[in-house]
């Protein structure tokens, strides 16, 4: 009983060994109505504040930026707010 125990446990092992390693890919854009974040390498090669302006335009509210981590991995991270009190005009989405 003890051998075949053993022999399951090496087969499993070897199995486990063969399978490659895979990390989650992360999308370089990622939002909601509530915010989102933009990857700081993204931010580097397009405009990261129209970005984040015509994302939250697209839900009727205006971007507010939080923070920028500025390193290999980092993110640029943004809020939808609500159009502030006494604004007389919605956001505009700029096409291009």
């Amino acid at each position: 009983m003890r051998i075949i125990k053993a022999a399951v446990l090496v087969a499993a092992g070897t199995m486990l060994s063969w399978t490659p390693a895979r990390a989650d890919t992360v999308p370089e854009f990622k939002g909601n109505d509530t915010g989102g974040i933009i990857a700081y390498e993204l931010a580097h090669r397009v405009d990261a504040r129209q970005l984040a302006v015509d994302h939250c335009a697209s839900y009727g509210k205006v971007a507010k930026f939080l923070a920028v981590d500025a390193q290999y991995g980092g993110y640029v991270s943004f809020a939808c707010r609500w159009v502030p009190y006494g604004a007389s005009n919605q956001p505009l989405r700029t096409l291009y």
